[in-house]
């Protein structure tokens, strides 16, 4: 079988694994299902029906048969991320694939530069790669959709230099709200030290309708705005939102309490750039250091909605979220 293999003709062929080609996994359909009245809030109205399948090193994720996020792990990129998210409104992505003036940024993304000399964040993959050694679906139901992947941090045919565990769980609460739970666990091989750098760890690429540059806002949790207030404050969440067919939509990254950082200062760009980014304000003589051995565990909050940037209710989202058992 073709490993190209559509996923409609998948699905005409019963949606079947095919030995190692193409896992499918879909469950639920809109089908049939009758639509909420005009006249009830998008916020509350039910979340939509999820679903998910795996091609090669992709997995697809819809809700309510539309597609809402594509994870992508291809064995030839600098690492694996996330393109598109999807806003609930217009169906188009919060996100760029890739984008002037750093085409390196992926969307949605999870690296670092200055890595024991490596750089796995941009650059020639012989300088640092992130290699997923194939994502699955761990569980999946209408109600929520679990991906999972292990990646090694590498230099060409070297011995990895860390081991990442992550898991991504994807639901939609209401009609107007998409949420990515992300939880990375970083295991050293050998020694690590990270040198100061402004390109680590979680980040997301904003779509230009949603950046300052491009019509859109950028807002954080304390209710500074656009690039010169937000750039290296500390915040709990960080977001865009812009106006698009009449319709707006807001992307939010919101770093949790229990990362060793937090509150994180954020480093922001006007052009759609937000990151969390604890090695920019560490001194540049002393590398932060992760032993052999030990483990960094991380998790983030991605919200994708209709609408603009609300600060109530975000704040009530990560504090219910944070507080989780």
């Amino acid at each position: 079988m073709d490993a190209k293999l559509s996923r409609r003709d998948a699905l005409k062929a019963g949606g079947t694994a095919a030995v190692g080609v193409i896992a499918l996994r879909s469950v639920g359909n809109a089908a049939g299902q009758t639509p909420p009245p005009a006249d009830i809030p998008a916020s509350n109205r039910p979340g939509g029906v999820l679903s998910a399948y795996q091609c090669d090193r992709n997995i697809w994720v819809r809700i309510d048969d539309a597609v809402f996020c594509c994870y992508r792990a291809g064995a030839d990129q600098k690492y694996p991320y996330f393109y598109p998210l999807t806003g609930p409104a217009t169906g188009m992505s919060v996100t760029e694939e890739s984008s002037v003036p750093w085409p390196h940024h992926r969307s949605l993304f999870f690296g670092c530069d200055h890595v024991n000399g490596g750089n796995y964040w941009q650059d020639a993959l012989s300088r640092g790669q992130i290699v997923s050694r194939g994502p699955r679906i761990e569980s999946a139901d209408e109600r929520a959709d679990l991906l999972a992947d292990v990646c090694d941090w590498r230099r060409g045919d070297d011995e990895p230099i860390i081991e990442d565990r992550r898991t991504y769980r994807i639901t939609a609460p209401d009609a107007s709200t998409r949420i990515l739970d992300c939880r990375i666990a970083l295991t050293a091989r050998t020694d690590i030290q990270i040198t100061k750098t402004n390109h680590s760890l979680f980040a997301v690429r904003a779509a230009r309708g949603l950046a300052p540059l491009g019509g859109g806002r950028l807002l954080n949790s304390a209710g500074q705005s656009g690039e010169k207030a937000t750039f290296g404050q500390p915040a709990s969440w960080c977001g865009f939102e812009g106006v698009r067919f009449g319709q707006t939509e807001s992307i939010v990254l919101m770093d949790d309490p229990q990362n060793p950082w937090y509150p994180c200062q954020w480093f922001t760009r006007d052009y759609g750039f937000a990151s969390p980014t604890p090695f920019f304000w560490i001194d540049e003589k002393e590398p932060w250091r992760l032993p052999k051995g030990q483990t960094l565990a991380l998790s983030y909050r991605v919200a994708v909605l209709a609408g603009p940037l609300d600060r109530a209710r975000l704040d009530c989202m990560h504090r219910d979220w944070s507080s989780r058992a």
